[in-house]
């Protein structure tokens, strides 16, 4: 990879996110982020604070999350050798969003919801894992394990919601699966944003290996590489990743089947070059996004609804073209 796109992929998020910092209801200039960041106490006390407790951390969450979901799908999509899997195919989201969902209903805070959301959608892929097992670990299985388990977990969603509080919890519920980064503080932070980072940093050592999902079994193991190591592997970095970031802001989709293909039309099928462009472009897109989310209206529009409207058209999109090389 040549220098001035390590620059670029450095910068443009960063870049991204500064201005980012300046839009709101509450306007700031450039020059009075700068000198906020540089720790001036020249530049009135409500900027300050606007700066610092609001929207560094929100970004800051908006960054590792659309990081986290582009790698996660990046690595279904290599796994499955599907361009269609999403973070969701094994199952982790609809666990995952289950657990939060049972947190609200029981007006945990905000630490325990996390903590309730990553062990289910934990639990959630060790479901999926062992119904595929079962079958000799067939990719094939362990999608149509992954649809199953998705699809007890959001009929349990539903369950929750039917029997929630139609005045308090009912909401509350409904406007966290919608997504939305708003509650993001540096406090939420503390658990999954390391989880995250972490995950990231581990798929972009073993990027490379990627790659060989795209061959046979056989041609895997010729290779003396540990097919079953190697999946084991790669699920557990993308579930962390998914189910951290659903806990801190909520499902958020379509991030993780966008991103990836943007990338893919730009730079072909070489995943060593793949999981760095996503890291970069999908942080710099979700902040583009929330940026969108909190700035458009008077009321923040919570974020799955930008995403549907941008995913779903590029979604027909891909469709038309895979439709077109199929001929």
């Amino acid at each position: 990879m040549k220098i001035r796109t390590k620059i670029f992929l450095i910068l443009f998020p960063i870049t991204i996110s500064i201005i980012a910092i300046g839009i709101g209801r509450m306007m700031i200039s450039p020059t009075d982020i700068l000198k906020i960041l540089l720790g001036d106490m020249s530049v009135d006390k409500a900027s300050r604070l606007v700066v610092i407790n609001m929207r560094i951390p929100r970004i800051f969450l908006a960054l590792l999350a659309g990081a986290g979901l582009s790698v996660a799908g990046l690595c279904f999509q290599a796994l499955f050798s599907n361009p269609l899997a999403t973070p969701d195919t094994v199952g982790v989201a609809s666990g995952a969003s289950f657990g939060a969902v049972i947190a609200i209903l029981f007006s945990f805070n905000s630490l325990m919801t996390q903590v309730f959301s990553i062990f289910v959608g934990i639990i959630a892929v060790f479901v999926t894992w062992m119904v595929a097992k079962s079958k000799n670990m067939n990719v094939s299985f362990l999608v149509l394990s992954g649809i199953m388990v998705g699809s007890v977990f959001n009929a349990l969603i539903s369950l929750v919601k039917y029997v929630a509080d139609t005045e308090t919890k009912l909401p509350e519920i409904t406007y966290w699966l919608m997504g939305n980064l708003g509650v993001s503080n540096y406090k939420n932070l503390y658990i999954g944003a390391p989880i995250i980072i972490i995950s990231i940093f581990f798929v972009y050592l073993m990027r490379w290996r990627l790659n060989l999902l795209s061959l046979t079994e056989e041609e895997i193991i010729s290779q003396g590489i540990n097919i079953k190591m190697l999946r084991v592997s790669i699920i557990t970095l993308a579930t962390m990743m998914t189910a951290s970031i659903i806990s801190m802001c909520g499902q958020v989709g379509w991030v993780g089947l966008i991103v990836p293909h943007i990338c893919k039309m730009k730079i072909g099928n070489n995943h060593s070059k793949l999981v760095p462009f996503c890291i970069s472009i999908g942080a710099s897109f979700m902040v583009i996004v929330d940026t969108m989310a909190r700035s458009l209206i008077a009321k923040e529009i919570p974020i799955s609804i930008i995403t549907a409207l941008l995913g779903a058209p590029f979604f027909i999109y891909l469709l038309q073209d895979m439709k077109r090389r199929s001929v």
